[in-house]
């Protein structure tokens, strides 16, 4: 039987459903297992990380909105990460972590050979776990490193922490996806971003909805993204598509609108670029939506 999924949102699950899940657990039969907001004891929480610990089928795992809710939930998942080898992406968006949670779950996350998806969207981080995530995004012997990183609404992270983090991103990472958006950045923070996309190898998306941006920052950033697509062509390499959102839809474009990149809140790519030596005409590589 091929694995499956369990998808269960915002509901309380009875002792029987805990029960299929962890049997299904068990058996290899599921891969995807979704419990966004669901309401569950704190015994049948330890049973779904026991099952989940062993199951070789699951590669996606989302706890989203509160269900790691407490230090002895998070000792749990922390104890099913170290055995479990399968899971690729892990979602506990909206868990109340905070930076002594997720120093509880890191050693885990570390060591985790599979591992390349993570959302730590609106946790309660600061800068400490700033510093624990850096640590996650570099290759490491059998790991590849982590390739979706989502850190949208962590206000508590402060300049300092996502200047490392900028850092991190350009030097030694194998990010593809990076989301900060509904997070205060200002035009300080998106310039060291702007520098990250230039350097990095990997970086195809970067989400800056809901975060300050001005129109100075939009053009830092294009013009960045400009240069790293020129670059990436001219070496005849796939090119980076970096896609900027911001909160009040900034427009920056390079060229005269069409009526296929002139709509509200859309794409706005010139009709044509300045093109690397020997290349097809260069398309900027920042996106509004």
């Amino acid at each position: 039987m091929l694995p499956s999924s369990i998808q269960i949102s915002g509901e309380p699950l009875s002792g029987a459903e805990v029960r299929d899940i962890c049997r299904g657990l068990r058996d290899n039969a599921v891969r995807l297992l979704s419990l966004r907001g669901c309401r569950l004891c704190d015994r049948d929480f330890g049973r779904i990380c026991r099952a989940l610990a062993g199951a070789t089928s699951l590669a996606q795992l989302n706890l989203n909105l509160g269900v790691v809710s407490s230090p002895s939930r998070i000792k749990q998942l922390a104890e099913a990460l170290r055995t479990n080898r399968s899971i690729q992406s892990l979602f506990l968006h909206g868990s109340p972590l905070t930076d002594a949670g997720l120093a509880l779950l890191n050693p885990a996350l570390a060591l985790h050979p599979a591992l390349v998806a993570l959302d730590l969207g609106d946790c309660m981080l600061g800068d400490e776990a700033i510093n624990l995530i850096c640590g996650l995004l570099p290759p490491d012997g059998a790991k590849s490193g982590l390739k979706e990183l989502t850190l949208s609404a962590n206000p508590g992270i402060t300049p300092k922490g996502w200047s490392r983090l900028a850092i991190a991103v350009a030097h030694s990472s194998q990010v593809r996806v990076l989301n900060l958006d509904y997070n205060p950045l200002g035009d300080h923070v998106a310039g060291m971003l702007a520098v990250a996309v230039a350097s990095s190898r990997t970086l195809e998306v970067l989400d800056l909805e809901g975060t300050g941006l001005t129109n100075q920052s939009a053009q830092l950033c294009g013009a960045w993204c400009w240069l790293r697509t020129a670059l990436a062509q001219s070496c005849n390499s796939r090119s980076v598509t970096s896609c900027l959102r911001g909160r009040k839809r900034k427009k920056w474009q390079e060229g005269p609108l069409t009526p296929r990149n002139g709509g509200e809140g859309g794409s706005l790519l010139p009709i044509s670029g300045v093109a690397a030596p020997g290349c097809a005409p260069v398309i900027p590589v920042l996106r509004w939506c």
